[in-house]
This record gives C-alpha cells, sequence and structure tokens, in this order.
C-alpha cells in the first residue's frame, strides 16, 4: 500500500525531516531495504548503515544525529516499525470462517460467537471454545479443555484434555499441550509410569511456536503467565512455572518442576535442570547449561552456566590452551635438560 512519509510519520507520532511528500511502498532490513522502502535504525552499532541504507527514508530515534536522506524522528524506533509494518503492509491473510463439515464437535461441547472450525477439527465432551476463535485443520480438543476468545489455532495442534487457555492465544502448527509428564519409578529393573493428573494453565497473549510440548503436571499444574512468547521446538515439562512476558528461544529445554520469573529469556538451546528457580529479568545466554538456580537480574552463559562476566573469562582461558600445552612442553623440556647436565656435573 502507498503511503507518503508524512502520513506514515502521523501515524507512529514522529517528525520528519526531509521531504514528508515521498512515497513509500514497502518495509524492509536496513540493509535490504529498496529505493520505495521504509527502514529503521534502533542499535548504535548499525547507526552507521543509516547513510549506506537504498532506503527511501529510516526511522530514527530521538538522539540520532542527521543523515542526507529523509527520515522520522521517534521516541522507540523499533516499536515505531511495527506499526508502520502493519500500516503500509496490511496482513493479508485470510482465515477460514463458520465450521467446516467434517468437523466433529461433541453435543456438551460449547462454541462461542462466531467460533471457526477447519477441516476435521475434534472438539471433545465438556470443551468450550470462545467467541472469535479460529481453529485450522486437524486440531484436536481434548475433553473439558477450555479455550478463551480470540484464539488462533493453526492446523494439526493438539490440546488434551482438561487444560485451560486464556484470550487471543496463538499456537502454530504440530504444537502438543497437555501431554504426559516424563516421570517413571524403577522398580527391580523396571520402569513403572506415575501417573499425570495435573493440568496447564496459560493465561492471555501468549504466543507458542511450532511443534512445541508442553506437559500436564504431575498433580498440580504447569503454569505459562501473560504475554509470555514461545519459539520453536520447545520442550517444558510437568509443573514448570514461567511468569509474565517472558522469551523462551527455540530448543530450548526446561525440565520439571522449574520456576522461571518474569521477563526472563531463555536463549537458543538453553537447558535447564530441574527443580530450579530462574529469577525475574535473567537471561540465559544461548546453549547454556543450567545446573543450579539464578538470581533476579542476572546474565548467565556457558556450560555449566555462571554469571556472564565470568564465563567469558573461563572462555579465554580455554582459548589459549593449546599455546599453554606448548609452554609447558617447552619448560618440561628445558628442565629435562638442566637436571641432566647438572648429573653430568655431580
Amino acid at each position: 500500500m502507498k503511503r507518503t512519509l508524512g502520513e506514515i510519520a502521523k501515524f507512529i507520532g514522529g517528525k520528519v525531516s526531509g521531504d514528508e511528500n515521498i512515497v513509500i511502498t514497502g518495509v524492509s532490513g536496513i540493509k535490504e531495504a529498496g529505493p520505495e522502502d521504509i527502514t529503521f535504525v534502533a542499535n548504535p552499532k548499525y547507526f552507521s548503515f543509516a547513510d549506506k541504507t537504498k532506503a527511501a527514508a529510516v526511522i530514527v530515534s530521538e538522539e540520532f544525529g542527521q543523515i542526507a536522506k529523509p527520515f522520522i524522528r521517534v521516541k522507540n524506533p523499533s516499536l515505531a516499525f511495527i506499526n508502520v509494518v502493519s500500516f503500509v503492509c496490511p496482513n493479508q491473510s485470510i482465515h477460514s470462517k463458520g465450521i467446516h463439515p467434517s468437523a466433529i464437535v461433541a453435543k456438551s461441547a460449547k462454541l462461542g460467537k462466531d467460533v471457526s472450525l477447519g477441516p476435521y477439527v475434534v472438539v471433545e465432551e465438556g470443551a468450550s471454545i470462545g467467541d472469535r476463535s479460529i481453529i485450522y485443520a486437524g486440531c484436536f480438543i481434548g475433553r473439558d479443555t477450555s479455550i478463551g476468545p480470540e484464539a488462533l489455532i493453526y492446523p494439526n495442534v493438539t490440546i488434551r484434555e482438561n487444560v485451560a487457555l486464556g484470550s487471543r492465544i496463538i499456537i502454530h502448527s504440530g504444537t502438543v499441550i497437555g501431554s504426559d509428564g516424563f516421570g517413571y519409578v524403577n522398580v527391580d529393573g523396571v520402569h513403572h509410569k506415575v501417573p499425570q493428573v495435573g493440568t496447564v494453565v496459560i493465561e492471555d497473549d501468549v504466543e507458542i511456536g511450532a511443534n512445541v510440548t508442553i506437559d500436564r503436571a504431575r498433580f498440580d499444574k504447569t503454569f505459562i503467565g501473560k504475554g509470555t512468547k514461545i519459539d520453536n521446538l520447545v520442550q517444558i515439562a510437568h509443573n514448570v512455572i514461567i511468569g509474565s512476558n517472558s522469551l523462551v528461544i527455540a530448543q530450548a529445554g526446561i525440565s520439571g518442576s522449574v520456576v522461571i520469573g518474569n521477563n526472563v529469556t531463555l536463549a537458543g538451546q538453553a537447558g535447564l535442570s530441574g527443580h530450579l528457580t530462574i529469577g525475574d529479568n535473567s537471561i540465559v545466554a544461548a546453549q547454556a547449561g543450567v545446573t543450579k538456580s539464578i538470581p533476579a537480574n542476572t546474565i548467565v552463559s556457558g556450560y555449566p552456566a555462571k554469571p556472564h562476566d565470568v564465563a567469558i573469562r573461563v572462555n579465554a582461558c580455554v582459548q589459549n590452551l593449546p599455546r599453554l600445552y606448548e609452554t609447558v612442553n617447552e619448560l618440561k623440556k628445558k628442565v629435562d635438560s638442566l637436571q641432566s647436565k647438572l648429573k653430568e656435573n655431580g
């Protein structure tokens, strides 16, 4: 959609510097942008790209200096750009409407107003789905499970029995919610399954990526707080509690009974041992192996995970091991030589 720079600035509450009548037809990253695109720069390490980009205009922060091309100055360039994307390139997705004839809905299930069910959706006894929710093809909604209003559930999602989901949930394809927790007791060399009779509770505005598994609790509940976002291929074990507005990135694995605070970030392939506590506002770096609880406002990395500044120093020492090995070998040769001379003289 064509928009002038002035229209965009008004939409995001920014101030134009340069020709506000230039026409913008697209949005793109600062390196990839073309001559009719608008882009943004928020991170100071990319400021130098603002002059080099081929974009027609750039969204910058209030503290940013001057560049030759037109720009819009705003308080938060990242947030402004998110809004510009929907303004310049409206979402063209057209979700299916109505209930497909092949959908199977139990008599005791409750469907809210304007619910859409795709082909071969199964909704079991006692389940409820809130107003304006969209359930795509091949999804399974188990007995007595509740889904709040305006949920968007993509194809082939399984939500088992007695699970509670809040409003405006987004769940991507292949995800399983409410699968049994992994619990066994070994008796005389035989693994006996421990019943997992708890539930999963997920609050409002949570987005869950593709092929995520969230296990039900052994007794009480596995819990995901409001506004938390979970990337693809994440494993969340039984009785895990995750607070509000946290980020769990691809291939992270969280063992049973871990308690994670608010605004926590678990980066890609992070692994957490069971029964730990991760404090509010903490960051676990990519591929970190967490074996001990982490206080609030802490950044950890490495394996076993350590405070990030310590992990950096440890890694620097590891990188120097080949040189240290050579130095030790040289010193050993010198010591052997000196010992030989002492024997000859002694």
